[in-house]
C-alpha cells in the first residue's frame, strides 16, 4: 500500500463542512491570532468550531473551548496552527477518529505543514469549496508493557524513541523481530521511525531518508557501542520488540512527547498502525523538491 495516496478526490470533498477543529500553539501569538481569524471565518460560514481548552491562547477563543476528550468526535477537518510539533499533536488527537488535518506553518522547518500564514484566507476558501485532497501517511502502533505511566497502546506519526536520560549511561535492550531474538543493543538509544519521520531524529542519527510513498519502519540505533550500527528497514506488518535489560535511566518518547520512564523488564513493541493518518493537501506535493528546499540543496 502506498503511504501517501489520495484518500479522496476533489469531487468526494464537495460535501459541506459542518464542524472544524483548530489545534494551535498556545504560546505563539501569531498562532492564536490566526486561530481567532480562522474561527471567525468558519463561524461566518455557518460552520461549528471547536478548540481544545488547553490550546486557548487568547480570551477571544474561549467561546470555542471544549474538553480534550470531546474534541475529535464528529469533526470533518482539523486546522493545525504551529510548527511540525503542533501538527504531530493534532494528528495524535484525531487519529482514531480518522479526521484529516491541514497544517499551517507557524514554526520553522515545516516539513508536515502545507500552508504559510499569508495564504491562510485563500486556504480556508478552498476548504469551504471542497477543493483539496487527503493524503495517507503511515502510523506506528506502540504497545508498552510496564508498571509505569507509559503502559498502554499509543500511536506515532514520526517515531518512537527509547533513550537514555543521564550522560555517560547506555540503554541496553534485547531486540526481537517477529518473535525471534535478533540482537542486543548497547547505545544512547534506538529509534523506530516511519517514512514521515525519516527526516527527523532518525536522520540526525544517520538513518536513511525514505519517500513517504513507501510503507516501512526504520530501526536506527543512536550512537551504538557495538560493531553493528546500521539502520534496518522493516515491513510495517513486522513486529519489533524491545526489552529493557538494565536498571538504568531510560525514557520512552513518541513524536517528542515523553510517555514516561522504563525499568528493567519493561517491553516496548512497535508495528505499523491499523490505519493511516490523514493529511490535507491543497497542491501536489513533490517530496524531493521539499527536501531540496529545506536542506538548501543547489540547483546545479
Amino acid at each position: 500500500m502506498s503511504a501517501e495516496t489520495s484518500g479522496s478526490d476533489g469531487a468526494a470533498n464537495r460535501r459541506r463542512l459542518r464542524a472544524i477543529g483548530i489545534v494551535s500553539h498556545p504560546d505563539r501569538p501569531l498562532a492564536s491570532e490566526l486561530a481567532r481569524k480562522a474561527a471567525d471565518w468558519f463561524v461566518g460560514k455557518g460552520i461549528d468550531v471547536r478548540i481544545p481548552e488547553d490550546d486557548i491562547g487568547v480570551p477571544d477563543l474561549l467561546p470555542y473551548a471544549v474538553p480534550q476528550d470531546a474534541f475529535a468526535e464528529g469533526l470533518d477537518l482539523v486546522l493545525s496552527l504551529g510548527g511540525d510539533g503542533t501538527m504531530l499533536r493534532a494528528m495524535d488527537v484525531v487519529y482514531e477518529a480518522g479526521t484529516p488535518v491541514l497544517g499551517v506553518n507557524v514554526g520553522q522547518m515545516g516539513y508536515l505543514t502545507e500552508v504559510e500564514p499569508a495564504d491562510l484566507e485563500a486556504a480556508l476558501l478552498r476548504l469551504f469549496d471542497g477543493d483539496y485532497v487527503v493524503a495517507d501517511r503511515m502510523m506506528l502502533e506502540v504497545t508498552v508493557e510496564s508498571d509505569g505511566p507509559a503502559v498502554g497502546t499509543w500511536w506515532a506519526l514520526n517515531e518512537a524513541v527509547i533513550e537514555k536520560v543521564r550522560t555517560g549511561r547506555l540503554v541496553r535492550l534485547e531486540v526481537s523481530i517477529n518473535g525471534t531474538y535478533f540482537t542486543s543493543y548497547a547505545a544512547d538509544g534506538v529509534i523506530v521511525a516511519t517514512p514521515t519521520g525519516s527526516t527527523a531524529y532518525s536522520f540526525s542519527a544517520r538513518g536513511p531518508i525514505v519517500s513517504p510513498r513507501l510503507c516501512c519502519m526504520l530501526l536506527t540505533p543512536v550512537s551504538p557501542h557495538m560493531l553493528f550500527d546500521r539502520s534496518l528497514v522493516l515491513d510495517p506488518s513486522e513486529l519489533v520488540r524491545f526489552e529493557v535489560t538494565a536498571a538504568r535511566s531510560v525514557v520512552l518518547t513518541l513524536d517528542g512527547r515523553v510517555l514516561g520512564p522504563l525499568e528493567a523488564g519493561d517491553v516496548v513493541s512497535c508495528t505499523g498502525g491499523p490505519r493511516p493518518a490523514r493529511v490535507v493537501t491543497l497542491e501536489p506535493r513533490d517530496f524531493h523538491q521539499i527536501l531540496k528546499a529545506k536542506f538548501g540543496l543547489a540547483d546545479r
